[in-house]
């Protein structure tokens, strides 16, 4: 499978009496977005808003940061199941929107979403402080359910994503990336002697506002599976989640896997690069167990010689992580997990709420409870009204003074190494 992704620069954003990407600037026009938003009739308002790297601004509650992206060339469209009809994505030619990103925020739905600070020590956490961020405040109709709220602003931010990708379609890209893999049999021919690896992605599915889509599916719902890892980045995994704001993977980092692109960087060089392997993280034993043990019978009937496991949250799916590991070990394949660590303020605490003498390559992101004192900056897209709930917080973190002291983990995207949260680790 063959995927050219064209890159479209954004140095700036403004806004516009119309809608239009010119010399690297995208200008938004209200009106015509604010339609997008309301076509939803659990959303009673939207406000539109405009962060930019080194301002004084901070960002919060944040739900979910997207990347505008457009297919141009091939089967299906962006976020399929989604906002595009059902079909296989991943080939054909797809432009994307770098250095900018659409930002869902409003009244909170779940404790564990987080902030973005364009400036100062919060910035430096947070890859999404280097982006041109189009925030949309959603204020949600009375007595909605939270889930029905979580929906609707998940839509919401798709829609506003995919009118945006849609002003790219017809310009020629600064840069173009392609990206390509082979079957089992092709790819053996083509690179002989070259170890075969996968990666194999945890999903965030424990329900209760802790969700991932593949698809449109809940990921629950699903056994371990196969994708071609240009898959996601025509959108065919979204986040739908509220888990703590370092852990979760928004659906900008979905479409942007740094583990992918980095095996990517490898294939045909060092390496070959199978597939992805997607698995969810479950609530009961049993469904660990299943999920777990299709994942190590996939990686063993792929004859792989190596995987990259990464885990999305933290505590319950430590264990789905470890399973994971032994399982995959024990069919004779080389394993090297990535995940954070929760070891108290002090670091002292355990790391993780599970561990097995086969997870013997452990990539980690850092401690997720480090504290950090954020400043008081000019600024709030959202409001601060639930900065003392988020997870990370707690009913002293903001002070009188305007400062925030919190635990990285309420930040999004956090991790003690710049980049796109845990998976960001080397």
């Amino acid at each position: 499978m063959r995927l050219e992704v064209g890159h479209i620069f954004i140095k700036d954003i403004q806004f516009g009496t119309e809608s239009k990407i010119e010399d690297g600037v995208l200008y938004v026009s209200e009106e015509a977005v604010k339609e997008v938003v309301l076509e939803d009739e659990h959303i009673k308002s939207v406000k539109f808003d405009i962060a930019r790297p080194g301002e004084s601004v901070r960002i919060t509650p944040v739900k979910d940061v997207i990347e505008p992206r457009v297919k141009v060339e091939g089967r299906g469209g962006v976020f399929p199941g989604v906002i595009s009809k059902v079909d296989t994505v991943g080939e054909g030619k797809t432009y994307a929107l770098k250095g900018m990103a659409v930002v869902t925020a409003g009244k909170i739905v779940g404790f564990q979403e987080g902030i973005i600070d364009m400036t100062g020590p919060g910035a430096d956490y947070t890859p999404f402080s280097k982006l041109n961020n189009f925030v949309v405040v959603c204020e949600p109709v009375d007595g909605i359910k939270q889930h029905e709220y979580e929906a609707a602003v998940r839509f919401a931010g798709f829609r506003v994503a995919v009118y945006l990708g849609e002003l790219a379609r017809e310009l020629t890209p600064d840069e173009t990336k392609v990206y390509e893999t082979y079957g089992i049999k092709e790819g053996m021919e083509k690179l002989p002697g070259l170890p075969r690896v996968a990666y194999v992605q945890m999903l965030q599915s424990q329900g209760l506002l802790h969700d991932t889509y593949v698809y449109g599916v809940d990921a629950k719902r699903t056994l371990s599976t196969i994708i071609n890892p240009t898959e996601v980045m025509d959108g065919a995994i979204v986040s739908g989640n509220c888990v703590s704001a370092c852990d979760k993977n928004p659906t900008y980092v979905h479409e942007n896997n740094p583990v992918v692109h980095d095996l990517f960087e490898e294939h045909g060089k060092t390496i070959n690069f199978v597939c992805q392997i997607l698995t969810n993280e479950n609530v009961y034993l049993a469904d660990k167990q299943r999920s777990s043990d299709w994942t190590a019978k996939l990686c063993r009937l792929l004859d792989l010689d190596a995987v990259i496991v990464s885990q999305e949250g933290f505590g319950n799916p430590d264990t789905d992580l470890i399973m994971n590991c032994k399982k995959i070990e024990a069919e004779g394949v080389k394993t090297v997990i990535i995940t954070d660590e929760y070891a108290g303020r002090d670091g002292k605490s355990q790391s993780l709420a599970d561990a097995d003498v086969a997870a013997d390559a452990v990539v980690t992101g850092g401690n997720a409870n480090q504290v950090v004192v954020l400043p008081k900056l000019d600024k709030v897209i959202g409001t601060l009204d639930y900065v003392n709930t988020i997870a990370g917080g707690n009913e002293h973190s903001l002070r009188e003074d305007g400062t925030i002291e919190v635990e990285i983990q309420a930040i999004t995207g956090a991790t003690n190494e710049t980049g796109f949260g845990y998976l960001s680790a080397r």
